[in-house]
């Protein structure tokens, strides 16, 4: 059996999937070691890994990052995605490093898994092969690696093909490496040559091209072609098939029999992490669909349903938690600020989709829904009511838009997700 080393940056939506990732090798036998932030050391050892702590220096309560980070608070556009490179994930990364270099040092180690953020791993790439793990990338947001097919990963620009895509392509990621993120580079290769005595071969987040291995947690319907893609690259589908309950022990809403009303279902949720500001996205849906003959159903993402005041519409349902399993297939448009993961669950189940998300990988995410077919993009991070409510009723009466769900969704179902990617890590 294998002895493994996972790593995730201290942030849930990051550390959630890679849990699945080590339950699963835990459960083939492997011997497993998780390397994460303290608050989720209970959620560690639940899987049956072995918690490993990151040092102080990288590790942060990532429940209210505007706390942790104050500089960060009112960044938006391309300086609020340099600011948080810079300060939430290349300044702990040195600290990562030593950490992982500690724990190898500790147990022989076979293989080490991180996300893409967790740029310690990426940093240990500066090493001889003969001196390092196996180093395998764990594609927890939309495929990010650079190509002459794509636009730079973060823009959310959808592919063009042809000559002049790719002219463009080249065009856009010079800016985007020489200007844009010109300064982000500059501390990369600062904080590369400080722990391991030479900088970054290239773009810093493009490490993932250099790893043994790039697992990613997604099909490849739903990704952008690549006619140059590494043959280290495989699409395993979601992690987890499920979308389960947030808790096993909360009863159905008592108004759960009003969804087989007959009347179309329009489930609204901002996720569990971007869900302080209701008027982003749940607001604009309960106002846009206020007079409309559809039930509109609302996941606050775990807060308590009465932190959404005030009077609400006699077509709208709230909960603090819903079990997706059963709510899914009940659902005819899913309007969503775009997490990676609350995206594919949907298609899964072939519920087309309104997004509007413009953040972290939300930009990627949501432009990819527009390029497949599956859905439509607002391309804001704050919706209007009109603009939801045009949206959802296009969706519900062009079939297409299912159609295509559907045929994504297919393709998730037939996935074998974490068994595929334990199958690659022992073969590695």
């Amino acid at each position: 059996m294998a002895s493994v080393l996972v790593c995730s940056c201290p942030i849930t939506g990051h550390v959630v999937p890679m849990l699945a990732v080590a339950a699963a090798l835990v459960n083939r036998g492997h011997t497993v070691r998780f390397l994460t932030g303290q608050r989720y050391a209970d959620r560690v050892a639940a899987t049956g890994a072995t918690f490993l702590p990151l040092p102080p220096e990288a590790d942060f309560d990532d429940t209210n990052p505007d706390e942790v980070f104050p500089d960060r608070a009112g960044l938006k556009g391309p300086a609020g995605i340099r600011y948080d490179l810079t300060h939430v994930f290349l300044r702990p990364s040195k600290h990562q490093y030593d950490a992982v270099q500690r724990a190898i040092a500790e147990i022989p180690t076979d293989a080490v898994l991180a996300e893409p953020l967790f740029i310690g791993v990426a940093l240990l790439l500066n090493t001889p092969r003969a001196n390092r793990p196996a180093v395998v990338n764990c594609g927890i947001t939309p495929l990010s690696l650079s190509s002459r097919d794509t636009a730079p990963f973060g823009l959310g620009i959808p592919p063009l093909r042809g000559p002049i895509g790719r002219i463009r392509n080249r065009a856009l990621e010079v800016v985007a490496e020489k200007v844009i993120f010109r300064p982000v580079q500059k501390y990369a290769n600062e904080v590369a040559r400080k722990a391991t005595g030479k900088p970054f071969p290239g773009f810093f987040l493009d490490w993932p091209r250099r790893a043994d291995l790039l697992i990613q947690f997604g099909v490849s319907e739903f990704e952008y072609p690549r006619s140059d893609l590494p043959d280290t690259v495989h699409f395993v589908g979601p992690v987890s098939q499920g979308g389960g309950r947030d808790t096993t022990d909360v009863p159905l809403p008592e108004w759960w029999a009003d969804l087989d009303s007959g009347r179309p279902v329009v489930h609204v949720t901002q996720g569990t992490i971007a869900n302080r500001d209701y008027n982003d996205l749940i607001l604009p849906t309960i106002d846009g669909l206020a007079n409309d003959d559809v039930l509109v159903v609302v996941s606050t993402g775990g807060r308590p349903e009465d932190t959404l005041t005030g009077p609400l519409p006699a077509n709208v349902r709230v909960s603090s938690y819903l079990p997706y399993d059963e709510l899914l297939p009940k659902t005819s448009v899913l309007v969503t600020n775009g997490g990676y993961g609350g995206v594919q669950f949907a298609l899964r189940h072939g519920v087309p989709l309104v997004v509007a998300g413009q953040s972290e990988e939300k930009v990627e995410v949501t432009a990819r829904v527009a390029w497949s077919g599956t859905g439509i993009n607002l391309r804001t991070n704050r919706a209007k009511p009109d603009d939801v409510a045009k949206a959802v009723r296009k969706v519900l009466t062009d079939p297409s838009y299912r159609q295509h769900a559907q045929r994504i969704g297919k393709a998730i179902q037939e996935s074998r997700g974490v068994d595929a990617l334990v199958d690659l890590v022992e073969k590695a």
